[in-house]
């Protein structure tokens, strides 16, 4: 199966990142389109009649989520979420360094949607050449007149501006990266009120993923229908993913939705050679893992939630079977456990004691009590903290009890891991 690229198509060009060559490969013919032939009210049909979900990881209907706006007088604001701290995910990253022009017509279009003059890109600290590039696209699009005042000779005009995270994974929650943009230490709000209502500077608020932001160039451009024809009946379109792990050539891959999970390896050059498949975790370290009976499973939103894991925001991890589960799976606890805000205490107490149990585990010293005490942390993490990180948090952990309980228990039966083991000889 060949890929479908759209946001991907011109990514390979060179220069693609300077105004020049985007618009000679029709980089802005949208905006012209959405922002001279279209009202407002138009632009958001077409992006509502699309079916577009969310790309940054809960899949919600982004036309949806702009309609949530009150018309109660107050200005708007558009905030991109280019934070992208999601192990096993790159694809925010890739699109920025390859076509920054994309996300700012992106980001203009869906301003000019909701009727936004002010709108943010908070792009993750350690992303400086994205950061450049980004800084460069906004200064070409404002001297050509695509932002600014009077964009295009119309009365619309756009405040764009460009804020540096400090490399916080909680600040992918909308309400922390929103609490980190005016200033303060990033942790998830009590909600409701929803950003929608009260959102940066108790302002209405929209804020959109990356890939989100630049899917609505092609829609405004070709129509929502053109976009729906793609992809599946609940998960139209196409999606990038990020491919890594035990493969040949691992990357950024553009399919429409609904593509097999076994296509994507095969796109990504198999694994790696005389390697097995063992096991994926198909939405980055916040999903749960899935095994070889899954290899063809059809990788969008609902369908992978019917499996018990989820698309989220398309990091495929693939594993095979020279990769320890115990280790893979205590490594992700770590990264959660230093990424915890502290805020709730099932958080910060239990991902501490779990990547304490994993530790134990994985260096052969554990027990099938402490299996049966990440079981029971898990379910006592689960949708019981102030946003989603306690789910993403456990999600690795109970699954790969769950699936892959001997390799466990063959850790503490022969006092390590007989895959080291192995290797050592």
């Amino acid at each position: 199966m060949s890929e479908s690229k759209v946001l991907l198509a011109n990514a390979d060009v060179a220069g693609i990142e300077s105004l020049a060559v985007y618009e000679r490969h029709g980089g802005y013919r949208a905006l012209k389109k959405g922002i001279t032939q279209m009202t407002a009210a138009e632009v958001a049909q077409a992006v509502l009649d699309s079916g577009l979900r969310g790309r940054g990881g809960a899949g919600f209907p982004t036309g949806r989520k702009w309609s949530f706006l009150p018309n109660d007088g107050r200005p708007r604001i558009l905030v991109c979420n280019a934070d992208e701290g999601e192990p096993g995910t790159f694809k925010d990253h890739y699109l920025i360094h390859r076509l920054p022009h994309l996300l700012v017509e992106g980001m203009i279009l869906s301003a000019y949607a909701i009727g936004a003059p002010r709108a943010f890109i908070y792009l993750r600290g350690e992303f400086l050449q994205g950061y450049e590039l980004l800084e460069q696209a906004m200064a070409e699009a404002t001297a050509a007149g695509y932002l600014g005042e009077h964009i295009l000779g119309t009365d619309y005009a756009l405040d764009l501006q460009l804020y540096r995270g400090a490399g916080a994974y909680i600040c992918g929650e909308e309400t922390a990266l929103l609490d980190s943009l005016e200033g303060r230490r990033g942790i998830p709000r009590m909600k409701p009120p929803f950003p929608a209502t009260a959102g940066l500077y108790g302002l209405p608020t929209v804020v959109n993923n990356v890939e989100t932001l630049c899917a609505v160039v092609p829609i405004v451009e070709h129509g929502g229908a053109w976009f729906k024809s793609m992809g599946t009946e609940k998960s139209p379109g196409t999606k990038i993913y990020s491919m890594s792990g035990s493969l040949q050539r691992p990357g950024n891959y553009e399919f429409e939705m609904g593509v097999k999970l076994s296509d994507l390896i095969e796109a990504a050059g198999g694994l790696l050679p005389g390697r097995s498949f063992k096991a994926v975790v198909p939405g980055g370290a916040s999903a749960a893992y899935l095994t070889g009976e899954h290899i063809d499973i059809a990788m969008d939103y609902d369908t992978l939630a019917q499996s018990g894991t989820m698309l989220g925001s398309g990091g495929v991890i693939v594993l095979d079977d020279s990769v320890c589960i115990v280790s893979f799976t205590r490594r992700a606890m770590e990264f959660f456990r230093h990424e915890s805000c502290g805020k709730c205490t099932p958080c910060r107490e239990g991902t501490l004691w779990m990547d304490q149990v994993l530790s134990r585990l994985e260096l052969g010293q554990g027990t099938e009590a402490d299996l049966n005490l990440l079981l029971d942390l898990s379910d006592n993490i689960a949708g019981r903290t102030f946003c989603a990180f306690g789910d993403a948090a456990v999600a690795m952990v109970a699954s790969s009890v769950r699936l892959f309980r001997q390799e466990y228990v063959d850790h503490f039966t022969h006092q390590g891991c007989p895959l080291l083991r192995e290797r050592v000889g």
